[in-house]
Order: structure tokens, then C-alpha cells, then sequence
């Protein structure tokens, strides 16, 4: 294949997913065009069994540009790494057609496996900055890693994964289109509990702050000569005999809680979660997910 046609492929697919390219010769200024044609050479070698020339090519190439691509890597069309500092690839790696990974990302293993023990990414995944992918594991079709997750796990197709460990999410079952690239619009589920806890504790203090009021008030009548019609359900804070007799001690201090926000009531509704996303509890890796 010629300089010039190799340009221009590759043009088109550094354009779909970054818009600073401007020209074909802008692809020369690219750290994956350049580590990509020292790949291919010493995969070529490595299949040859020729494997300390294949690794002489691809230290050389880390060397320039930062990225790190072992030679018995199995890589498809249309792979793209934008910026690339950073990036590692494992030996036993199978990545497919149209991925897209950023810097920092790591397709690595655990260290505990032999064998297959890189990943293997299907068609059209993305890995944004900082995600580290580890062990023999399948990434779906279509779906995104997050920015500084951590997978050690299968994810199925058209999910999303976010967090440390990786939490898998897939988005209402939606087909993730190949050429979305947006790395910040992604579900953050520790959040959206966390904004649930708080919504549920609210409603627990106004309900304590109630109860509270309503023992005040029973103890009021009580000390006034009433009766309470259920002694019992207050005989921690109040005593009262069975023929509504006071307290032995009525001048005991009844203790209630009286932090300043305790007694401070707020009207917080208890809304149903309404999540963009459903987490997906069998991360076992199937196509009909």
C-alpha cells in the first residue's frame, strides 16, 4: 500500500473521531499512524517466529511515540488511540474492528494467568483516558469503558461499564451507535444511591422528629393529670402505671436528640428512582444480552 492511500484511510478514520485533524498529512503527526506501521511489520515477524527482531521493532516504536503494543497483539481495521501516552498492549490481546482507546489506557493481565490472559475487546468499543482492562476477559460489542474504571470482569454488549471495580450498566437496552465517542455523559450509579440514602435518612429524621414531638406531648398530658390511651408504646421515656398513674419520678428528664439538625423539619419527598440505566447483576458475557 502506498504512503499516500494509507493517508487517506486513515484520514478518514482519525476525522470521524477527532475533529483537530484538518489534512491527510496531518495523520503523519499522529502517534498511532506511526506505531501502528511498526506493528504490522513485527506481527508479521512474530507469526514468522522471528521474535526478538519483532520486539526490537516494537521497543523502538514505544520508544517514540509512548505506546506500547506487543507484537503478538492481534489488532483489526480501523483502530484508532488518540494522543496514546501511556497506553499498553498486551501480547495475547484480540481487538476488533473501529476501537478506540485514549491515553493511559492498559489492556493488560493480572499476572496470575498463562495463556490467554489479555483481553479481548470486540468491534466498535471504546476505552477512554486512564481505564485499565486486566486478565482474559471479553468486552462486548459497542460498549464503553469510563474514564478510570477498573474491568476485571466479561462485559456483554452495548454497556457501559464506570467505577473501581468496574461496575457494568447497560443503558435501557440501547444500541450504542459506533461513532460516539463522548466520554463524560455516562451513568454514575455510587451517586445516584448516595442521592437516594439521602432523600431516605431525611424522611427517618422527620419521622424521628414526629415522634419525638408527639412523646412530648403524651408526657405534657401526663404530667397535666390525663391519661395515655397506650402506655406501653412509651414506657421507655414515659412511665406510666396501669391506672394512668404518674411517673414515680415525674420531674425526670425525658433525654430526646437535640442536634440542630434534628430539630429543624424539612419536607423531603421520597421520589422513585429514576435511573438512565439498569446495572447489570450476570456480568457473564452472552450474545442474546
Amino acid at each position: 500500500m502506498s504512503l499516500i492511500k494509507e493517508l487517506k484511510e486513515n484520514y478518514e478514520v482519525y476525522k470521524e473521531r477527532d475533529p483537530a485533524i484538518r489534512t491527510y498529512w496531518d495523520v503523519l503527526l499522529y502517534p498511532c499512524f506511526h506505531v501502528m506501521r511498526a506493528h504490522r511489520k513485527a506481527h508479521k515477524l512474530w507469526e514468522e517466529g522471528k521474535t526478538f527482531e519483532a520486539r526490537l521493532i516494537s521497543q523502538r516504536a514505544a520508544r517514540k511515540t509512548g505506546i506500547e503494543i506487543h507484537p503478538g497483539a492481534k489488532i483489526g481495521k480501523g483502530f484508532f488511540i488518540d494522543h496514546g501516552t501511556g497506553v499498553v498492549i498486551g501480547e495475547t490481546c484480540e481487538i476488533g474492528d473501529n476501537v478506540t482507546l485514549y491515553q493511559g489506557v492498559t489492556l493488560g493481565g493480572t499476572g496470575k494467568e498463562q495463556g490467554k490472559r489479555h483481553p479481548t475487546l470486540e468491534d466498535g468499543v471504546m476505552v477512554s483516558a486512564g481505564a485499565k482492562v486486566l486478565g482474559s476477559i471479553r468486552i462486548g460489542a459497542n460498549s464503553k469503558i469510563g474514564a478510570g474504571s477498573v474491568v476485571l470482569k466479561d462485559v456483554p454488549p452495548n454497556c457501559t461499564v464506570v467505577g473501581v471495580p468496574g461496575r457494568v450498566v447497560r443503558m435501557k437496552n440501547k444500541v450504542v451507535p459506533r461513532d460516539t465517542i463522548d466520554q463524560t455523559n455516562l451513568p454514575d450509579p455510587i451517586l445516584q444511591d448516595m442521592k437516594v440514602f439521602q432523600r431516605v435518612n431525611n424522611e427517618l429524621i422527620n419521622r424521628m422528629i414526629a415522634v419525638e414531638e408527639e412523646i412530648r406531648r403524651l408526657q405534657e398530658k401526663n404530667e397535666g393529670g390525663g391519661k395515655i390511651s397506650d402506655p406501653a408504646m412509651f414506657a421507655d421515656s414515659v412511665h406510666v402505671g396501669t391506672e394512668g398513674r404518674k411517673s414515680a419520678d415525674a420531674n425526670a428528664e425525658v433525654r430526646y436528640c437535640e442536634s440542630a439538625h434534628l430539630k429543624e423539619k424539612h419536607n423531603y419527598e421520597i421520589r422513585p428512582e429514576e435511573r438512565e440505566y439498569e446495572e447489570v447483576q450476570d456480568c457473564i458475557f452472552a450474545d442474546y444480552i
